[in-house]
This record gives C-alpha cells, structure tokens and sequence, in this order.
C-alpha cells in the first residue's frame, strides 16, 4: 500500500509498502536520528520518503510498534548473518524449501531461540544494557546476569557500582536452580518495560511539519538536494515544506552583517508591517542595525501606522523571509545552526 496525503493508515505492518513503512519509523524517530538517516540514504530513497512523510496523518499505535519490532527484527538479523546465526539459517531454509514449509522450519527455530531466557537482552549493547537494569533489584540483575554470556556478564557488572557489584555477584554465587515459572514472569516484566520505552509517543502524527522539521536538522546540501529532487514531483509541496522550515522570527539567527544585507531587499513599508507582530527580540536586532535616524523612522511609521490585518503582517513577514532564504541560497547571508559550516571561510 503506498500512501496517499490524508489517506487512513492501516493497524497492520503487512499492507503497507517499504517506502511507506520507512517513512512512518522515521516519523517515531527523533529529528536528529531521522535526519542522521537521510543523509544516508540514496537521493532516489531521501525523494521517495520525504514525500511518503508528508503525506503521513495519525499513526496508528498498533501499527507504529509493528514497524518498530520489524525493524528490531532486521537489525538484529543483520548482526546475526555476520555471525551466521538465525537469519542466516532463515535465508538457507527459504533458498532451499517451498515457502509454507520453510515459514513453518523457521518458526520452530525461532521458537527453540526464544526458549533461551532473557534472549531479547542478550543482543543489546552493554552500555544500553546497564541504563536499562541499573535500577532493578539486585536479584533480578543476578538472574539476568546468570543467563548472559560470560563476556556480556563481565561488561554489566563491571559498568555496576561497586555495592551493587559484591550484592550481585553475592546472589549469583548463591542462586541454586531457579523455577522457571519465576524466570519467565521477571522476563515478562522486563520486555513490557522495554515495550513501553520504545512505544513511548508512539502515537505521532506526520505531515509537512514533521517534514520540515527533520531538514532544518540537515545540513544545506542535503536539504537542497532533497528539495531539488521533490520539487521535480511536487513543487507546491516544497513550497509547503520551505515555508515552514524557517519562520520569520528566525531572521535572529542570521548574523548583524546578514541583517544588513537583507535589509537592503526590504521596502520601509513592508519593515513596518512586519514588525508589528515581531518578538522584542528580533525587533531590536533588526532596528540595531539600522542607523538611528532610520531607526527611529522605523517606529514613528509604525506608531502611526494604526490597526492592520493578521493576514497583512503574516503576508509581509513571509515576503522578508523568502528573500532571506534567496539570500542564504547565494550564499550572501549564512544563518546559525543550518549545517554546512564547513563551507564557511573564515
């Protein structure tokens, strides 16, 4: 299923298409994760994504963890396939036998692995790991530990302080053969926990916004790119999406020469009528860099302007902040916290 701008999502991972699935983890991602992963991706993918992204409404919870286990689930196979484990076999068997019986051999595997207890844990980073248990009971901490690899085990008590230590490894040595009935309710408690940090604001919603917010965390060339590449398609859409991405009040994160550049591209007038719905802040950087004569010129036109449209202002603002974002384009005026600041000399 690909997904259209106000479409429904479905509750199930399977009917959706991968460009659609990749855009709905990159919605349950953070900016800086989402972007970190743009940039990895091939110009085609990043163009297929973004407007994948932008077409995205209410995600469904049901359908969010989904995507999340099966992304897990990938990872983790990767890691497997280069230490020839399950994901491995999974390929062989599906080489090798018709799909149902293969399907069946490998939930049988998949059952036999997860019989192993605390398997889910055992793939974790050991850093992840610690954040993750720190806080548990020492004996619940001893149990884990009992079941990890030896090398795992040393790394988590190692990263313990040092009275957790001795009360773990205390248990461990005194931990004669546990019921299984307790070792799979601590296993139970453990992966709702660790369910309910990954589901944490799962239910997200998508769209423009969403769109615009990860590529003002690209740097330039990246989101040049992908505006390029959308716009082909869709250019109302990069419209959309430029718009939001840098607001007028903004404008104070460009330089005091950047503000004096631009304000040569600005009519008095059009000044004016922005500014009457401008934060202080940005009022007085744009009026500390005028002269004072103008300056003053500035606010005696606007104390006399007398009441003007919402729409008017929203209008003339939008007018200023196109012609920074041409300015920025050239490369005239360079504004804080874009990226690319490896293209700047100094």
């Amino acid at each position: 299923m690909t997904i259209r701008p106000g479409q429904k999502l479905p509750d199930t991972v399977a009917e959706l298409d991968g460009v659609a699935k990749s855009a709905v983890l990159l919605l349950l991602l953070e900016p800086e994760a989402a972007g970190a992963i743009l940039r990895e991706l091939p110009t085609e993918s990043v163009e297929e994504v973004t407007r994948a992204l932008a077409s995205l409404g209410d995600v469904p919870a049901m359908l969010g963890e989904g995507i999340i286990n099966e992304f897990y689930g990938l990872a983790m196979a990767q890691g497997w396939a280069r230490e020839g484990g399950l994901d491995y076999a999974t390929r062989l068997l599906r080489d090798s036998l018709e799909g149902g019986t293969a399907d069946r051999v490998i939930q049988q595997i998949q059952t036999q692995v997860q019989r192993t207890p605390f398997a889910f844990l055992q793939k974790t980073e050991t850093e992840n790991l610690l954040t993750f248990i720190q806080d548990e009971h020492p004996q619940t901490i001893a149990l884990i530990v009992s079941h990890l690899p030896h090398h795992k085990a040393s790394e988590i008590l190692g990263g313990l302080p040092e009275e957790r230590q001795i009360e773990v490894v205390r248990r461990v040595a005194n931990m004669e053969q546990t019921n299984p009935e307790v070792i799979r309710e601590v296993e139970r408690g453990l992966e709702l926990r660790l369910s309910s940090m990954i589901m944490h604001s799962m239910e997200r919603v998508g769209g423009v916004d969403t769109v615009a917010e990860i590529l003002n965390l690209c740097d330039r060339s990246t989101e040049r790119s992908i505006m390029e590449g959308v716009e082909t398609e869709d250019p109302d859409l990069v419209e959309e999406i430029r718009r939001l991405m840098f607001v007028f009040d903004d404008i104070k994160l460009v330089d005091d020469k950047g503000i004096q550049r631009m304000l040569k591209e600005i009519e008095n007038d059009e000044l004016c009528l922005a500014l009457k719905m401008a934060s202080t802040e940005l009022s007085e950087k744009i009026l500390g860099n005028m002269s004072s004569r103008a300056s003053e010129m500035i606010k005696d036109d606007m104390e006399f302007m007398g009441p003007v449209r919402v729409s008017d202002v929203e209008a003339a603002q939008q007018r200023i902040v196109d012609a920074v974002r041409r300015l920025e384009d050239s490369g005239e005026i360079v504004i804080a916290g874009r990226g690319g600041g490896g293209d700047v000399i100094v």
